[in-house]
Order: structure tokens, then sequence, then C-alpha cells
């Protein structure tokens, strides 16, 4: 009895378990059939899984219409600043506030954590405005400087640092190590994993940025790949198959980047939670 009852239970949750994950990949299949589909079916009102004639037509018009390995460089080159800023100032801010003790320094925590609740469109423009007086619009330093510092990898960091037992930084004080050969030779090297992750949500976090670049440039050769998208999107008209061979064109770089560092994710979100 008690076999067959935790059998039905496994049954049930595994049931569950697939039809949310079928329901989370259905826009991906979509999004994918739909950059395979000729125009004129398209917007047909009868459903498919796979067009009636597949064909790449889509994928070439927009690499005839843009520069995307341009915008692919320029999506490169934004989202790696942003990750090494953030890996670097998330990892130095937990290692400080996991392991050191000094005044008001959960008063800190407290306020760095509120700012993730502030959303960006509320200090937009006097931060457009900072950015022009420094004379970053149109440059790779304008497009990238909100993206330097995240407060939940703050947090993220903090939380994974704390899992690693203080007598191991004792033991390097006492050989003379210095605070930072310490964070450096001891605490990185056992935030790999939680570093990992934290590069996935960084990158992912940057690729997706559209707003702002939208706002701080006007120089084409400075286009990212999410603003390469909206220019198939027109006043009255929008281009599904464009739109869609481009969204599968931007997805494919971090999926893969997602499939070759899933067991760092899953073991740094697992190690961050274990210490609150």
């Amino acid at each position: 009895m008690v076999g067959s009852t935790h059998w039905l239970r496994s049954l049930v949750l595994h049931s569950i378990l697939i039809a949310a994950a079928a329901m989370m990949l259905m826009p991906f299949v979509w999004m994918f059939t739909t950059s395979l589909t000729p125009s004129a079916e398209i917007l047909t009102p009868s459903l498919r899984l796979w067009p009636s004639q597949a064909t790449l037509q889509h994928y070439r018009e927009v690499v005839q219409a843009a520069p995307w390995l341009r915008y692919f460089w320029n999506t490169v080159v934004i989202s790696t600043a942003s990750a090494l800023a953030i890996l670097f100032t998330s990892s130095l801010a937990g290692f400080i506030f996991a392991k050191y003790r000094f005044p008001g320094r959960n008063l800190l925590f407290i306020i760095i954590l509120g700012t993730a609740m502030i959303p960006f469109e509320s200090y937009m423009i006097p931060f457009y405005l900072q950015i022009k007086e420094l004379g970053w619009i149109n440059t790779y330093a304008g497009i990238a400087a909100p993206l330097l510092i995240m407060s939940f990898g703050i947090f993220f960091m903090r939380q994974s640092i704390m899992t690693i037992p203080d007598e191991l930084l004792d033991a390097a004080r006492i050989d003379g190590a210095t605070e930072f050969y310490i964070y450096r030779r001891v605490i990185l090297p056992l935030s790999k994993p939680a570093m990992g992750a934290l590069t996935i949500l960084a990158v992912q976090n940057a690729w997706a940025f559209f707003i702002w670049p939208m706002i701080v440039t006007s120089d084409r050769s400075l286009f990212t790949m999410e603003l390469g998208l909206a220019m198939f999107q027109r006043a009255f008209t929008v281009d599904y198959g464009r739109i869609t061979a481009g969204s599968v064109i931007t997805v494919i770089p971090v999926l893969i980047a997602f499939l070759i560092l899933r067991r760092s994710i899953i073991r740094g979100v697992t190690l961050a939670g274990m210490k609150g």
C-alpha cells in the first residue's frame, strides 16, 4: 500500500512537472517553427506545430538586412564587461558582508537589497543626464554603465561565502596573508560554483537589455542584438518571420552557455541557499 501511494505521488508530481515544462517550452517552439514558416503561412488561423514547407528565407533576410556579426560583437563586449564587473563587485562586497563585523553592516546590507526593488525606469532619466555629462553617449561605457553592479549578486555571493569556514581564513592570516590575498587565493577559488551561476545571470541580464541601449545610443554601429530585432517592427506591421528568426539567433548563444554551465548554476544556487 505504501509502495503504490509513493508511486502515485511520484506519477502526479512528474506529470505536473512535465506539463509545466511543456508550457514554458511552447513559446520557444512557436518561435522556432515560425522562423521556418513562409510569410504567407504565418498568419493563417490554423495552428501547426511544423510548417507545411520549412524555409530558411527569414534567416537569410535577417542576415542581409542588418550587420548581425557587429551586433553580436557589441552584445558580447557589453555582456562580458557587465559579467566581469558584477563578479568582482559582488564577490568583494559579499566577502566583506559575510566575513567582517563593523557598525551598520546589517543596515547597509538591507539598503543594498532594497535597491533591487526600485525599478530602473524610476531613475533612468537622472542616470541618463549623468551619462550625458560624462560624455558617454554613443559609447560602450554608456551602454554598460547600469550593468556593472547587481544587488542580487552581492546577496548571492554573501550567502555562498558564508558557507566557507572561518578557520580557513584564520589559518591564512596566521601564515601572514593579507586580506586581499585571502580574497583572491581562498575566497574566489572556493566560490567558483556560485560565480558560475552569477555569470549566467549577469550575461543573461545584459544580453536581453533593451530600453537603456535604445535611449543612450543612436549609432547603429553600437547596436546590440536586441536593438537589431526592433528594426523589424514597423509602425503598423510586425514582420514575425524576421523577428522570430532574429530571436532564435539571439537566444542560441545564451542557451549554449547555460548548457555548458548548468552544473555550476545548480551547485552555486544550492550552496548559496545552505546558509541564511
